[in-house]
């Protein structure tokens, strides 16, 4: 169990008797200290017992060293390295300015562990400032901004330019999908009715293999998971907060000032040492809206604002990737604007991976919607989630199969990601594809059951722009590991190749040719036209009835049964009505389509705030927040 070192004590000593801190409060944040393996000046910045400016100013003075503010005297950024900023964030310690031919360097942790740092990496004749927290935070995002931003666009288009969808088609594809077009007119014009009949075959056992292989996922991922779920519940129980390793928490936010409120207070009922959050809500530079809302709602220390610079292309990942460079956690998350995660989440994925061992690389939890019974479009997302989540992708991790990552609630271990340099900034999709990527490069996804709950699209028009963009982002992400089928083959298996295919490409093809076929049986079932008979021969025409009948109807019985495991029944019966949301999907999958060659990098932004449960949110946050302090 962990003591106050003489430090702290001396420290919250001298805190309680300048009237800083009530007595109180030194004794809640002693035991605090105690039961999170933490410090005493993390505890009382994290419970904003103290301000910051107070305590920083008061710690030089008991150490007797200067103050400085780096926003009045900045850094020399010609001391710094950026192969040393992970080591600047973990430390908060930063080499400062040289004086009188000695290097100065400034901290925010003044004591035993600073001074060994400084030693190892300036020598002993090194001078101490004390500086705060925020400053050093801010300070290195502005000498790094131009080198990180780089980074975050290109570092992977650079040094694994395969992986990444900077290249939409590549020559070979190119060339492919030419030859396919040039046999298929060949074809038309020689031989017209044997060609339609091949094509017809092709997409019909597609369309078979996709039924069959979405059927295997659900009825395996249906018994799978429980003793896992089991024993990581008891582990959680187990763990000491004083074990717990530093977590990091990312936040993308664009243009969405009137969710932060309850995004915040989500955070804040995490069960997990709030002195070990390093949370960080990643805003555009230019985003002033958001970032003034953020500033307003007088964040604790655990919050830290990452304004990423503007560059092209404008996206998440490539948010993420710039945020990663000054994380202090050993492992992290994305969590977007609107999440409320259930707060034991990062106990259990923290046991997930030490049961999981090195080579997982991801923890995948699931997703779900607060407002699913707002209007008919959110109870039908909502059965699409549950039966996504809480069916396929535990299906997917049974099977062995490269699990493509939903949008937010996946953890990773950061080595891992940085390892396989992160997010492709160019793929609209980028959980997706990071999922099939990881997979190729040997690491694992596990899943783990506990629930993300979010804002479910209630407008139709806004579904179809965020669907668009995921089903344009999963086309990159077949484009990308297509490249090199032997690869893929040899790196994920023939089961994985096989749900790659299923998975990714059946996702978007479906989409695209759902139209056509519905088209050829609505014209024959209102005309009983029987222009379609030389295309259709006696086997075919069982298969193509058996896809729409049995395919479509076990799809519909299937969302029926998503919504059992948490005891959802009441949406059951609008599973009849799911013709219509495949339609939505087929609209989306064209305006996808479409954007994928004029605007393949383009992210369609998706609005959120919409739900009328927000404005209740929104003030129930304000509310325990203020209770709180």
């Amino acid at each position: 169990m962990f003591q106050l070192t003489a430090s702290d004590s001396w420290t919250g000593d001298f805190l309680a008797e300048q009237g800083l801190i009530s007595l109180k409060q030194l004794n809640e944040a002693s035991d605090l200290v105690g039961d999170w393996g933490s410090t005493l000046p993390d505890v009382l910045l994290a419970r904003s017992w103290i301000d910051a400016d107070v305590y920083y100013t008061t710690l030089a003075s008991r150490f007797g060293m200067d103050f400085v503010r780096l926003g009045d005297q900045p850094l020399d950024p010609a001391l710094l390295s950026p192969d040393l900023v992970a080591d600047y964030m973990r430390e908060l310690t930063v080499p400062w300015r040289e004086r009188n031919g000695r290097m100065v360097v400034a901290t925010a942790r003044p004591g035993p562990e600073a001074i060994v740092f400084v030693r190892e990496n300036w020598g002993p004749s090194a001078e101490m400032v004390v500086t705060s927290k925020r400053d050093i935070q801010t300070a290195i995002q502005k000498v790094f901004s131009e080198h990180f931003t780089h980074a975050a666009v290109f570092d992977l288009a650079e040094q694994d330019p395969v992986m990444s969808a900077q290249t939409v088609f590549t020559p070979g594809q190119l060339f492919v999908g030419w030859g396919g077009i040039t046999a298929a007119a060949a074809g038309l014009a020689l031989w017209p009715v044997f060609t339609l009949i091949a094509l017809n075959v092709l997409m019909s056992i597609f369309y078979l293999g996709n039924f069959v292989f979405k059927g295997i996922l659900i009825w395996a991922g249906g018994t799978h998971q429980h003793i896992r779920n089991r024993e990581i519940e008891s582990a959680v129980r187990m763990l000491r907060d004083e074990d717990l390793p530093i977590y990091t928490v990312l936040v993308p936010m664009f243009r969405e000032p009137d969710v932060l409120p309850i995004l915040a207070n989500a955070l804040r009922k995490l069960d997990y040492p709030t002195s070990k959050l390093d949370i960080k809500i990643v805003l555009e530079e230019g985003d002033d809206e958001t970032i003034d809302a953020a500033v307003a709602l007088g964040l604790e220390g655990i919050f830290e604002i990452i304004r990423v610079p503007p560059s092209q292309p404008q996206t998440k990942p490539k948010a993420c990737n710039y945020a990663l460079k000054f994380a202090r956690g050993e492992y992290l998350v994305i969590f977007d604007a609107e999440d409320k995660p259930e707060p034991d989440q990062l106990k259990k994925v923290v046991v997930a991976f030490q049961q999981g061992g090195d080579k997982v690389g991801c923890v995948q939890c699931r997703l779900n919607y607060y407002n699913r019974d707002e209007n008919w479009l959110t109870r039908l997302f909502t059965l699409d989630y549950a039966l996504w989540f809480d069916l396929m992708l535990p299906g997917l991790e049974k099977l062995g199969v490269p699990i493509p990552l939903g949008g937010t609630s996946n953890h990773f271990r950061i080595d891992v990601l940085r390892e396989l340099r992160a997010w492709d900034p160019f793929n609209v999709t980028e959980d997706a594809d990071l999922g099939i990527r990881m997979t190729q490069k040997g690491y694992g996804v596990r899943l783990v059951a506990s629930t993300t709950f979010e804002e479910a699209n209630v407008s139709q028009s806004n579904w179809v722009r965020q669907r668009s963009r995921w089903i344009k982002g999963y086309m990159q992400t077949f484009l990308v590991h297509s490249r090199r089928p032997i690869h893929l083959w040899r790196s994920t298996g023939a089961l994985g190749v096989l749900g790659f295919v299923f998975f990714i490409g059946g996702t978007m093809l479906s989409g695209l040719l759902n139209p056509l076929f519905w088209g050829i049986f609505g014209l024959w079932a209102v005309t009983r036209t029987t222009v379609f008979n030389d295309l259709f021969p006696p086997v075919l025409l069982y298969l193509s009835l058996f896809n729409l009948l049995a395919g479509n109807g076990l799809f519909m019985f299937l969302m029926m049964l998503a919504p059992f495991r948490r005891n959802w029944l009441e949406l059951t019966p609008f599973s009849l009505t799911v013709i219509w949301y495949w339609v939505l999907m087929s609209i989306a999958a064209w305006k996808g389509a479409w954007q994928l060659v004029t605007r393949p990098f383009y992210w369609e932004k998706t609005h959120h705030g919409l739900s009328r449960h927000t404005a209740g949110e929104v003030a129930q946050a304000v509310r325990e927040q203020q209770a709180q302090a």
